[in-house]
């Protein structure tokens, strides 16, 4: 028996989910959850965030080095152009905007995208050489914070604010939100949260987007479908829910009873645990200290009840290591600087999208399509159709 012209003694059976298994090479980088290490490139992520601008690191992804002074002031300047939405887009915004209950900015980004992807005639990777794949991947992660705050005026009623050349990506993501200039502290909070989430191995979200790529499929596509699956609360989904589950405690005397109570129900605690690592989350233990730093009632009560909820999940789960997730602090960090609950999983995406791109573009490199074989353990075939309703004799 042969399924897709491979014998079946020579299918290879693997994990479900995919677990561990290695379907490609990347030269992007790695997560290494043993050890509660990731990089980007040759460099550690953390490094990355603590010591450079998010714009310095999407150079990196997309052009395999940190960039000089002249080429990072030439890339900034693409970028501030880039940014600017076609006239075109503007009623089709509007029209996304008002549609929805509760309102879902990432079912309106892959919408909008979409729209601008048949306005700007993107090419499939296929057809084009590296300078316009690239093109289009920068255009794409330079529009969508802009796409994101728009829809999240609009919504609202409000005007969109056109974003400002002279701002960076985290700056101008709160200006675009708000309508005011934010502080360089809460700035460089959210660049570094940027930073840190730009990428992180082949995540559902990240194969998503490869395996669209893998097909010849243009940019805005393979981004498109990586939304998809990001929108899922078991994916990019989280930050809000980790955050409404600290609101949902209220008090330190509350801790113990509401993760009792969760796991007894058999109910994920949000924001803690990880598919990957098995110490804590380095994203976490950056993001706890940013916090921290913003300081505030809310920053003592969480860090409090991680501490508690990780005694009490190491009690009721002994040997899962479970530990806060990206998503815990992610939370507490946006909520500080100012951004709608709403809005958490779209920042996530204004980050994620140049991690998207930068491995569309390599895999649009190795001209491979992705297509594994699945194992048949329905009813044996063929059978014989039954004989049908109303069917003669």
């Amino acid at each position: 028996m042969t399924i897709n012209g491979v014998e079946l003694d020579e299918l290879i059976d693997v994990p479900a989910g995919l677990r561990n298994v290695v379907a490609a090479e990347t030269r992007l980088g790695d997560v290494r959850g043993q050890e509660g290490f990731y990089h980007y490139r040759q460099y550690s992520a953390i490094e990355l965030a603590s010591a450079c601008t998010f714009e310095e690191v999407w150079f990196l992804l997309f052009e395999g080095r940190l960039p000089d002074r002249d080429e990072l002031t030439e890339f900034t300047g693409e970028v501030a152009q880039s940014r600017l939405l076609p006239t075109e887009l503007l009623p089709i915004l509007s029209t996304i905007a008002a549609g929805g209950d509760p309102f879902r900015p990432m079912v309106g980004l892959r919408t909008a995208l979409s729209m601008l992807a048949a306005i700007r005639d993107l090419q499939p990777v296929w057809d084009g050489d590296r300078a316009s794949r690239k093109a289009d991947a920068l255009l794409i992660c330079a529009v969508t914070p802009t796409i994101l705050a728009a829809l999240h005026r609009l919504h609202r009623g409000l005007e969109p604010v056109v974003p400002r050349a002279d701002l960076s990506t985290a700056s101008n993501w709160l200006y675009m939100l708000t309508g005011e200039l934010p502080h360089p502290q809460a700035v460089r909070a959210i660049e570094q949260y940027l930073i840190a989430t730009i990428d992180h191995g082949f995540n559902p979200s990240t194969f998503t987007a490869r395996v669209v790529a893998s097909t010849g499929a243009d940019v805005a596509s393979a981004v498109i479908a990586a939304i998809g699956a990001f929108s899922g609360p078991l994916h990019g989904g989280a930050p809000d829910r980790a955050l409404d589950g600290v609101d949902e405690i209220g008090s330190v005397d509350r801790i113990d009873g509401w993760v009792r109570d969760k796991l007894a129900k058999g109910d994920r605690v949000m924001g803690f645990g990880h598919a990957v690592y098995r110490t804590a989350d380095p994203r976490s233990v950056l993001l706890r200290d940013i916090s921290i730093g913003l300081g505030g009632e809310l920053v003592e009560f969480a860090t409090t009840v991680e501490r508690r909820v990780t005694e009490v999940l190491a009690e009721l789960k002994p040997g899962r290591d479970l530990y806060t997730n990206v998503e815990f602090y992610a939370g507490v960090v946006m909520e500080l600087c100012g951004i709608p609950r709403s809005m958490f999983t779209p920042t996530f995406a204004t980050s994620r999208v140049v991690g998207w791109t930068a491995n569309i573009l390599e895999q649009a490199d190795t001209a491979k399509v992705i297509r594994p074989s699945a194992r048949y353990v329905g009813p044996p075939a063929p059978q014989p159709v039954p004989p049908r309703a109303g069917q003669s004799v």
